[in-house]
């Protein structure tokens, strides 16, 4: 890693004093340090050299701070920006935070915490990074928050040096986002910019989208990608263990507790903490949460001290929070915390044409966890019938019905008729306005598909949804083994070894389901020649 000597800062501030402070602070760390006393004298910096950050007032007299972030962003410009803000202005530190600022500080400002942000920006050290929205921002009675004030020297837990962020390298979870549909290309520049700031994001959008996805890939660009990141679903836990799941629990706490254990925060420390469908934590969690979030240290249960705690929070759900709010389910000052920026994911029908991308990236994946190949393709009548449909679960339901129709799908061609879903099914006299030769599709023959489908009048007819989708799954499962049985000659090892199972798992469901072998109530064991 580059020595502190490598990294040159500006400091924009019209206070002599104060800027005086911050350049003797900076010079003793090592860093070159230049200076500037308003906007205009900081462009004509910027003009002649480029800096590894800038740290600039809000207030100056010829502009604010934002000014100088806008002028950054408009020239595509790769130094990190932390803004200094007047104690209490919630709204400014916000605005900041959402006009690409890394982090902000506020005055009067701790000269410990100063050297932190700064050399976190740096990707010198992880050490004391200011975690999430500082307690400054607005609590539920309108004030600063029950801490001391954000400025206030507050002790961090140590955490390993994060590595500075490269430019050039695509993050493998943004490659993974397939498609390149317009709003998928404004999500990804939305993550690009987002990753580089220690700003608080909510992710929003429905169930099946890909909502850890993009959280994943915030954290994959930004400063803490050699760090930890932990998700969580909210709704998973029980209400009664959501505290100890959060914050850990110390030896004899609670009956069961047989010994120290770390909770989601101290696991994420120094990294990212994901908090998945965050609208289904109930209120008295909610408070704790907001505790953690304004003092940056959790007490574990059973604990009597706290622990410090640097974190970056990430937060997704599918709900409108700010109806939950409206309606008491959702406390307005934690809103407040997470939603500094908020990243929508859209739904699969409102990007259809990304369906031919994403089709063939989840067969490749499919085929290649079950070691086929070549991998099976989509035939253009297939692939029409695909974009018909509204896709209620979205991404997740379409890997789903293709994981299904790889199973049910005899060769490398996947047809109409191996989608299996009476949902998609369209009329004879639609079906024959295109060609029903099962040629796999190419993607661009299957763009061509999606956007003929587009202009097609007609309205698939739905047939009614299962009155039991567990009884209705089953049935479909049973249809499966049975003819992986009839095929192997009842040979469960090989019919199981077909379907991705072992001889364990495949007695299983045959017994679960009822399947017997060769119809007989006494099933027998081909392997052994004995009664199973």
């Amino acid at each position: 890693m580059s020595s502190p000597s490598h990294f040159s800062l500006l400091v924009v501030d019209d206070e002599p004093d104060l800027r005086t402070l911050y350049e003797l602070t900076l010079l003793r760390e090592g860093y070159d340090v230049e200076t500037a006393g308003t906007v205009d004298d900081a462009l004509l910096h910027l003009k002649d050299r480029t800096y590894s950050a800038v740290i600039t007032d809000m207030r100056l007299p010829d502009g604010t701070g934002l000014d100088l972030l806008r002028r950054l962003e408009e020239g595509n410009r790769r130094e990190k920006a932390i803004v200094i803000t007047a104690y209490g202005s919630a709204e400014n530190a916000v605005e900041a935070l959402k006009a690409g600022a890394y982090d902000y500080l506020t005055k009067p400002v701790d000269l410990k915490q100063f050297r932190a942000v700064v050399a976190s920006a740096l990707g010198r050290s992880a050490a004391t990074v200011p975690t999430m929205v500082p307690s400054s921002l607005p609590s539920e009675n309108g004030g600063a928050g029950a801490s001391s004030g954000p400025s206030a020297a507050r002790p961090v837990a140590p955490a390993p040096a994060a590595p500075p962020v490269q430019a050039g390298p695509v993050s493998q979870a943004l490659m993974r986002m397939a498609g390149q549909s317009q709003a998928m290309q404004q999500v990804r520049q939305l993550i690009d910019k987002v990753a580089r700031s220690m700003a608080p994001v909510l992710v929003n959008g429905e169930s099946g989208t890909g909502k850890e996805l993009v959280a994943r890939a915030i954290h994959e660009i930004s400063p803490r990608t050699g760090q930890p990141f932990v998700p969580v679903n909210c709704s998973a836990i029980p209400e009664q263990l959501l505290e100890a799941e959060f914050f850990g629990y110390r030896k004899g706490a609670f009956t069961g507790a047989a010994e120290d254990r770390e909770g989601f925060f101290q696991a994420a420390n120094g990294g990212t903490l994901f908090l998945d469908e965050i609208g289904d934590l109930p209120l008295a969690m909610q408070s704790k949460l907001l505790r953690a979030i304004q003092e940056r240290s959790v007490r574990p249960v059973g604990a009597v001290v706290e622990q410090a705690v640097n974190v970056r929070l990430l937060s997704a759900t599918h709900k409108d929070l700010g109806a939950e709010v409206q309606a008491g389910k959702f406390r307005q000052d934690l809103y407040y915390r997470l939603n500094v920026i908020q990243i929508r994911v859209p739904p699969l029908r409102e990007r259809l044409e990304d369906l031919p991308s994403i089709c063939d990236r989840v067969l490749d994946r499919i085929a290649r966890d079950a070691g086929v190949s070549p991998a099976p393709r989509l035939t253009r009548d297939a692939m029409v019938q695909l974009s018909r449909y509204s896709f209620p679960g979205n991404v997740r339901e379409l890997e789903n019905l293709l994981h299904r129709a790889v199973a049910l799908t005899v060769g490398d061609v996947i047809d109409v008729a191996d989608l299996g879903v009476s949902e998609l099914v369209f009329s004879d006299s639609e079906a024959s306005e295109f060609d029903a030769s099962p040629v796999v599709s190419a993607k661009p023959v299957a763009a061509a598909a999606v956007a003929e489908a587009a202009r097609a009048p007609a309205a698939p007819v739905q047939a009614p949804l299962p009155s039991d989708l567990a009884a209705y799954l089953d049935d479909i499962e049973r249809d499966v083994l049975e003819r992986a049985l009839e095929r192997y000659r009842y040979n469960r090892t090989a019919a199981g070894a077909s379907l991705g199972l072992s001889l364990r798992q495949m007695r299983y469901r045959m017994a679960r389901l009822g399947v017997n072998v060769g119809g007989t109530d006494d099933p027998v064991d081909v392997e052994r020649g004995e009664p199973g």
